[in-house]
Parts: C-alpha cells; structure tokens; sequence
C-alpha cells in the first residue's frame, strides 16, 4: 500500500485485531507510579540472539550506534526499528521486550540509540535533545539502501515516540515507500507540558531522576569535550525546564526552553502523517499529558489511531501473564505492526 492510499482502521478491524481491548493491570500494580516504576525494575529475563552492532554517520562528526537483529531473508520481512526515550538505551527493559516479541514474529529489529545514549558520548561533539529525528531518518534510509529492504515500521518510547512521529509528520507522503507503519507509547508530543508535569510536587522524584542522569552525562561530555561544554553550573538547576532552558537550548541552537519545547515537538506536524499510525497513552501518566489540542490534532487524521486507557502509568502497562509476559504496550505495538502488515 502505497502512502497516498492508507485506510482508516474500522472498528470491526479494530476488534478483531485485539485494539478494542481495555487494558487491565496485574492486580497489586494498580497505580499509576507502581506500573511507571515496576516496568523499570521488575525482573524478565530476556535473552536475545546476539545483534550485530552498527554505527551510522547521521550527520559529519556524529555517528550513532544501533543494534540489529537480522532474520533469514531479511529484506523480505518487515524491520522494526526500536527508538527509546529520555535517558535511555537499546538495553531499557522496554526496548528489550519489544524486540523480543518482534523476532517471535518473523520481524527484523534495530535497536537505536540516540545521539550520546547507550555509551556514545565520545561520538559526538553535540548533545540529544526530544526534535532530533533527521538522526532516525538517517538511519532509515541507511538501513533501505544497505540491506534492500522492503518494509519497515518506526516504534518510539516517551520521547522516542515523540521522535517517530515527527519523523513521520516531516516526510509525510514523501516518506520512503518501505514505512508501513508508525507505533508509540506514551509519546511526549507536548514538551512543555511535560516539563511542566514533572515539575509538580507528585512527581519531583521522576524530576530528579532524570536531572541526576542528564547531569551525569553532562559532565562525562564536558570530560570528552572540554572546549565545547564549557562553564557549565549543574548545580544550579532545579528542574527539567531549567536544564533545557540553560543547557539544551544553549549547546543545540534554541533561544530557549521554550522555543526548543515549540520547535521540537511533533504536534505541528501530526496533521501530515500519512502511513498508519498507533498511539498508546494511559490517562494516569503522572507526567506525560495529552491535552485538548493534542487530541483535536490527532483527531484531525484518519490515519492515526489513539488508544487512552484508564490505567497503565508512564510505558507501564503490567498486565497480568495471559498467554505471553503481560506487557500489553509491547504485545499492542507489535500486533499494531502485524495488522497493518496482512492489510
């Protein structure tokens, strides 16, 4: 199917295809920041086939560093191409599950990490920030001409998915025939709001998570690249939005926070997807928010469909074990994938 013809799901397809299923979370995991923190550190166990490791030039002195995971045949099954979100890497739990059930499908997978993630830093004189998804479609037409592929499909986590989608919206119906599909979880489509979010009390430890782990790599870049990350004053910022306000905006070319928050984000771009597209978000996400406007712009194309459950926390969604893990996000990606796939 070629992007200029893409289908609205009907919600016959929809239920047959397991999308009209309510998630319900395993029974002692009920809130929001029990199914946010138990996805991070419940144990699974996953074993993956070794992946043959890649780095890609996406732009001249930056190289990024990808996972590939390759199926007999492979340019003729659909490649699945894995972006995790803030602070993250090709080892986030939720990257290794994903993969997993992709490969139990017949699916090839890459596992990208973005700029500086997954023990890049010495490989780019320049910092990550939530906009930077010419790197993911560098990767993709890379991964098309290298390996003659003839399907692919873009899955994103949190600021991952925030990143495909605006991928997506960018090329819109000049993106490369071989995108089938576009899946996300928990998508940080409105940055400032989300800053904003993790800022309030209830979610201050998930701020200083993060701003412990953003200062960390920080001053491991400021190691590599001395004249580059120069008088820097960690110390002094509080917050999400004061970090970006006074180290992502200032080392990546915003005017600031707020500027970097606008030109990042994938929301002005939606309208312009045009390959079938799923967005999974839990109303209890305790810091990545839909607002109004978001769903009017989601609403706007047919070809993204939104699923908003009651439960699930932030790329949580712990359901109890049924026939596979009971990581019913992973599970909806893939079948998501699979669908469109026999379309």
């Amino acid at each position: 199917m070629s992007s200029d013809q893409v289908e609205e799901i009907s919600p016959r397809e929809r239920e047959a295809s397991g999308f009209a299923q309510e998630f319900v979370p395993r029974w002692w995991l009920r809130s929001p920041d029990l199914q946010t923190i138990a996805s991070q550190f419940l144990p699974r166990g996953i074993v993956l086939p070794a992946p043959e490791e890649r780095l890609f030039q996406v732009e001249e002195g930056v190289q990024v560093r990808c996972l590939c995971h390759w199926l007999q045949e492979a340019p003729r099954r659909i490649t699945v191409l894995i972006v995790h979100g803030l602070e993250g890497s090709s080892e986030s739990a939720y990257m290794l599950g994903c993969t997993q059930k992709a490969l139990a499908k017949g699916m090839n997978v890459v596992r990208m990490n973005v700029r500086n993630c997954g023990g890049t830093e010495a490989f780019s004189p320049t910092l990550y920030h939530s906009g930077l998804s010419a790197d993911i479609g560098a990767v993709v037409r890379a991964l098309i001409s290298e390996r003659s592929l003839e399907r692919l499909a873009l899955v994103g986590f949190s600021m991952g998915g925030n990143l495909v989608l605006k991928l997506a919206g960018e090329w819109g119906r000049e993106a490369p025939p071989q995108l089938k599909a576009v899946a996300t979880v928990c998508p940080s489509i409105e940055l400032a709001a989300s800053a904003d979010a993790l800022h309030r009390l209830r979610n201050r430890l998930y701020e200083q998570y993060f701003l412990v782990k953003l200062k960390r790599r920080m001053r491991r870049k400021a190691g590599l690249f001395p004249d580059v990350f120069c008088d820097l004053n960690l110390a002094r910022l509080r917050s999400i939005r004061d970090f970006d306000d006074k180290v992502t905006a200032r080392y990546c070319g915003f005017a600031g926070a707020a500027d970097y928050y606008c030109r990042a984000s994938s929301l002005k771009v939606l309208e312009r997807i045009a390959v079938p597209t799923f967005i999974l978000h839990a109303k209890d996400d305790p810091f990545i928010l839909l607002l109004p406007r978001t769903r009017e712009f989601i609403s706007r194309n047919t070809n993204i469909q939104l699923i908003e459950t009651t439960h699930g926390g932030h790329c949580g969604f712990i359901a109890e074990p049924d026939g596979y893990d009971g990581r019913w996000a992973e599970q909806r990606v893939i079948e998501f994938i699979s669908h469109v796939e026999s379309r």
